[in-house]
């Protein structure tokens, strides 16, 4: 047990020990540099590299080393060395100074470097580290500023207006040489220093412009009518080539012209005789050859005349067939058509005849139906009117009764309209039975000339004529009677007793 407490303590330990030594590992960028100093020697300065701080016994500071801009202004007008007040504006860029920038010969001593104007020592190193540890770059920035821009008022004052128009550069260059003896001692070294603008308080730039435009204008004009001549003569010794070229390069056209019509006058001398041969040859192939053409021709169009003949006279037979063809079969199809004539016209009058027969006997068993039913309808009229009569009569008969009766009253009125009603329809039935009776044993009634509804409006009317007649004879309108009705209480004739009556309530159809 106390074994493994000693190890676990063991491992404690060391895990505390890793974590110090973690904690001092450092490494800085290429821009930056890290002094690390506490215990007696000389600081040690990391760049671009790592290193290990003791925890607790050194301490880490830091220092920019990346090029810093600085805007250097006049604020305000400063007089130049012909009294112009000016206004400028110029941008310097500046580093700090390090160990690196220190140039060691093998004797351990610091030289110049290359550049003679760059004279950097150890103790122009050292500065920089003890006037800008810990600083950023805004600190740095005005820490500098005040002297580059007192520098830069003492420049103007050794410098013309002009001087600094015309040679920014050298203004520039002046400023940064007389600025550098102060950065030495800072630890500071200026990379460059521009002019960036300057303006006078009268505009007289403005106006040395336009003095230096006026003369480079007139600059311009001697230099443009110069050009104008030298083009003129240029222009004029090249015409003079070209046409010295012109009359060389014509002759020698007019050379070659020859030449070449002799070798053509040559040629076609040669070409003549040549041609003169192949004509000759020509004409005879030619005359052969019109002679082969003439014989093959003559055997051709004989035997094209034979032919010829030959197919008229298949022609001359094949038309002699189809007119003969043509002429049998017209003949047969008027003959045809002339029959078909024939028989349309004789089955037209056969059917009109028909037609007209038919019409004949349907007229005639119209007048027959006419007449019949005309006959039939008097009869049936003439029946009515004596059943009618023999209900005139019976009505008749119960008028008297009514008028024997009147000395009842009104009871005995109502009485007779009963009694007037049961005959009505006790012979109601007959009547139409009489009217109907007539028209049971025909088959079928055909009307012409009319409506068929009058003959139920016939039998109508005959009902009609009893009802009016009653009407007349009596006093009583059956219509009415129907229309209203009525229930009454009747003394019976047998027994003396009275008895209710049955209620009839009658609604016409």
């Amino acid at each position: 047990m106390e074994i493994n407490i000693g190890i676990i303590a063991i491992i404690v330990l060391a895990i505390a020990i890793l974590a110090i030594l973690a904690s001092g590992y450092v490494k800085a960028s290429p821009n930056k540099a890290y002094i690390i100093s506490g215990i007696k020697r000389e600081p040690k300065v990391l760049i671009g590299r790592a290193g290990i701080k003791i925890p607790f016994l050194e301490k880490k500071d830091e220092l920019i080393l990346k090029q810093i801009s600085i805007d250097i202004k006049t604020n305000g007008y400063i007089p130049t060395k012909d009294f112009i007040g000016v206004d400028i504006d110029a941008v310097a860029k500046v580093r700090v100074l390090t160990q690196r920038d220190v140039t060691v010969n093998a004797k351990g001593e610091v030289v110049a470097g290359a550049d003679a104007n760059k004279r950097i020592t150890t103790e122009m190193a050292n500065a920089a580290m003890k006037n800008f540890l810990n600083m950023n770059e805004d600190q740095i920035r005005d820490a500098l500023t005040d002297s580059l821009q007192g520098n830069m008022r003492e420049i103007i004052g050794t410098q013309c207006l002009k001087e600094l128009c015309n040679d920014r550069k050298t203004f520039g260059d002046e400023v940064q040489a007389k600025a550098q003896k102060d950065m030495n001692a800072l630890g500071i070294w200026i990379e460059s220093c521009n002019i960036q603008k300057i303006e006078d308080e009268n505009n007289l730039i403005t106006a040395l412009g336009q003095d230096n435009m006026s003369q480079i204008q007139k600059d311009a004009s001697v230099a443009k009518a110069q050009a104008d001549r030298d083009v003129a003569i240029a222009r004029a010794q090249a015409q003079k080539d070209a046409n010295d070229a012109q009359v060389i390069a014509e002759t020698e056209i007019a050379q070659k012209q020859t030449e070449l019509a002799i070798k053509k006058a040559e040629l076609k001398k040669e070409s003549d005789i040549k041609k003169a041969e192949a004509d000759a040859a020509y004409k005879i192939q030619e005359e052969e050859q019109r002679k082969t053409v003439e014989i093959t021709t003559a055997n051709a169009n004989l035997a094209r005349q034979e032919k010829e003949l030959e197919l008229k006279e298949r022609e001359v037979s094949i038309k002699e067939k189809a007119l003969e063809a043509e002429v049998k079969k017209t003949a047969e199809a008027n003959k045809y058509a002339a029959q078909q004539k024939a028989d349309a016209e004789q089955y037209e009058r056969q059917k009109r005849a028909e037609a007209e027969l038919f019409e004949i006997q349907r007229q005639a068993e119209a007048e027959k139906a006419k007449s019949e039913a005309e006959r039939f309808a008097k009869e049936q009229a003439a029946e009515a009117v004596k059943a009618a009569g023999l209900a005139e009569a019976e009505a008749a008969g119960i008028l008297k009764k009514a008028e024997a009766m009147k000395q009842y009253g009104d009871a005995a009125r109502q009485q007779m309209e009963l009694d007037t009603l049961k005959v009505y329809f006790e012979q109601l039935p007959k009547i139409a039975e009489a009217v109907a009776k007539g028209y049971m044993n025909v088959d079928s009634i055909k009307m012409f000339g009319g409506d068929s509804s009058k003959l139920a409006g016939d039998i109508m009317t005959t009902v009609t004529q009893v009802t009016d007649g009653i009407k007349e004879s009596t006093g009583l309108d059956i219509n009415e009677m129907l229309a209203k009705g009525f229930a009454k209480e009747t003394k019976s004739e047998e027994t003396g007793s009275t008895a209710n009556a049955d209620y009839h309530e009658v609604k016409p159809e």
